[in-house]
């Protein structure tokens, strides 16, 4: 069957959720990445699914960043990840054509940069490597060697020193009188029903 890549729906939320648990498990919400993306929305334009038939069988999101909190010293950049492809479809190129997408279209939107953490051996065919994330750091434990860069536009990182921090666009927290009324509404049909 064909997969296809394509930008992420409203409706992929379940299903993406659920590959990300059955990729990553429990473990996936107490990574330090997980701390950037915590009540943010991903970069705009920069969230791929990648579905065989109906099903969802891979995921690649992007987030801003700035690399080094400090205002005068950070750096914008994206975060990839977390990157996860459905376990019966993996070793077919998917996680790779996932990345590669999320890089051209970050390229194409004028981004500079993208940070990620992960595997070294997997993430340096795509350009990226430690040799500008020496002087940043994660918002909780992480492994120096699996900090990673990398340049979109030629020094986009140079001089990035300090905490990786979130930035981009918040969730947006509903407004407690609409979630009353809402919550009125579902109590007065479950007494009619």
């Amino acid at each position: 069957m064909n997969m296809t890549i394509r930008h992420e729906r409203i409706a992929d939320i379940e299903a993406r959720e659920a590959l990300l648990d059955e990729a990553f498990g429990e473990a996936r919400t107490r990574k330090s990445s997980e701390r950037l993306r915590e009540d943010r929305l991903p970069a705009e334009g920069l969230s791929f699914i990648a579905t065989e038939g109906k099903r969802v069988v891979g995921t690649a999101r992007l987030w801003n960043v700035a690399c080094g909190i400090e205002k005068s010293l950070g750096q914008e950049a994206l975060l990839l990840g977390p990157v996860a492809v459905a376990e019966d479809c993996r070793s077919r190129g998917l996680g790779g054509a996932l990345v590669r997408r999320a890089i051209q279209t970050a390229r194409k939107l004028g981004h500079g940069a993208i940070v990620l953490v992960g595997d070294p051996e997997y993430y340096n065919r795509f350009g990226f490597s430690g040799e500008k994330t020496g002087a940043l750091w994660m918002p909780g434990p992480f492994e120096r060697h699996r900090l990673l860069g990398r340049e979109l536009k030629a020094g986009a990182l140079d001089g990035a020193r300090g905490m990786i921090g979130a930035a981009g666009r918040p969730v947006p927290t509903p407004e407690l009188a609409v979630v009353l009324a809402q919550d009125r509404r579902a109590q007065r049909r479950q007494r009619v029903a």
